[in-house]
Parts: C-alpha cells; structure tokens; sequence
C-alpha cells in the first residue's frame, strides 16, 4: 500500500471513532464542568406608571445676607447684627427655630488686581445663609419680606413640598398597578395567550419633583410681600410586575 493511501486510512480511522465518541456521549456530556441550564415557562414582564397631584402645604426658603467691610471683624460683626434681626423677624412671623437650619456660611478677602497681579485686599466679604421651612404655605410671601425687610439681601429660591406625601404615593402606586394590569392584559391578547399569576412585583423608587421658584432679589423697600403661587405638585410611580402565562 502506497504511503498516500496509508494516509488517508488512517484519517478515515480517526473520523470513525471520532463520530462514535460524539454519538455515545450526546450533546449533555459536552456541556462545561459546573454549568447548568434552566428551563422555565416564560411570563410577561409589564411596567406601569401611575400619577396623582396634590396642593403643596409647606415651603422652603433659602435666606441669607452678605456684608462687605475693610476689616474681617467689621464684616462679620455687622453680618452678624443682620442675620439676628433676621431671625427675630422670622420668630415674629411664627417660624420655630428648629425649622431655621444654617446652610452656608462663608468669609473671604477680596484682592486688588492691577496690571502687575496682586495689589493688596480691598476688604472681606461674609455670607450668612439659613434654610426656613415654612408650615404655613399662606405666608410664605410674608416670610420673606419680613426677611428682606431685616436685613437679607438674596433669597436662594422657594421649593414647595408636602410634609406627608404618603397618602399621594398610595394614588399614583395604586395607579400604577392598574396601569401595569391593563398592559399586561393588553399583551396577552395580542400575543394570543392567557396570563396566570403575578409572580413578581417590584416598586421603582425615584426623588419626587419640587415646584421651584428662582433666585429672589433683596426686597427691601419692594412695598409689601411678593406674590407666591405654590401650583400643583405631581407625584408619580413607577411598577413592574411579572406574569406567570397559563
């Protein structure tokens, strides 16, 4: 036999016994050492979302006062004699001292530049700012010119709020359920099968939007409080439920 046909015997061996491995073991024995495989009967998977508004029944305010002086002492003393008339004003006005909170203060030197750089310091600057929760979403105009009319000259903002959204969450959550009910119906219909049970639920949780107001100048001899409208809040939730398919 001719050392070509030996060749080609011998391969012809190897793909026999080859085959006859494959064909004895099946396609189980090929899987990896440790794996598994897991069969299920499939489900439909929904997301629902659910909405409900309400009236914000109280406000916070971001008040502060900034003071400019040649000397640090002078800045801070008469920054110091601002923010107390402020927070008199504000107890006047019926705010408790545990809803006052500071939330920024701050000192600096501002510099002389000339051309060279550098030139030496003009003075210090102090910011005082204080978070005022107002309980009472009728007076919030009042608060702040109360404020500004003691002194502050820079209003961060108002952002209103519900001091217990439990009862609004409940709402859109229920809301939502329905919501992700009807989808999952709608999906069994059009994909010609029949929903089983719910066999999984969970609650997307995400921060509640705040209706804001922009910065509010000094109003300092503005001529009464400001008109604040506190709107609508919406709250929304998010669920996702899972459907066993019959």
């Amino acid at each position: 036999m001719s050392r070509l046909n030996k060749r080609t015997s011998l391969l012809l061996m190897l793909f026999a016994l080859l085959a006859g491995l494959l064909v004895a073991c099946g396609p189980d024995s090929l899987a990896p050492a440790g794996s598994s495989t897991t069969v299920t009967g499939g489900g439909i998977t929904v997301i629902g979302q659910g909405e409900a508004f309400g009236t914000p029944d109280q406000a916070n305010i971001q008040i502060g006062v900034e003071t400019f002086a040649e000397t640090v002492s002078a800045a801070t003393s008469q920054n110091e004699t601002s923010v107390n008339a402020i927070l008199a004003a504000l107890a006047a006005q019926g705010i408790a001292k545990e809803d006052i909170q500071t939330s920024n203060y701050s000192l600096w030197a501002e510099q002389i530049y000339g051309d060279k750089g550098p030139e030496g310091i003009a003075g210090y600057r102090v910011t005082n700012q204080v978070n005022v929760t107002v309980r009472n979403i009728d007076k919030v105009g009042d608060v702040i010119a109360a404020a500004t009319e003691a002194g502050a000259n820079n209003v961060g903002g108002v952002y209103f709020s519900v001091a217990d959204p439990a009862g609004l969450e409940a709402e859109a959550r229920a809301a939502a359920i329905a919501d992700a009910q009807a989808r999952a119906a709608s999906l069994a219909s059009l994909s010609g099968v029949e929903l089983g049970q719910v066999i999984s639920v969970s609650e997307v949780i995400g921060v509640q939007p705040m209706i804001s107001y922009d910065r509010v100048e000094s109003a300092a001899g503005m001529g009464g409080a400001p008109s604040i409208e506190p709107g609508q809040l919406s709250y929304t939730m998010q669920v996702q439920l899972t459907y066993a398919i019959k």
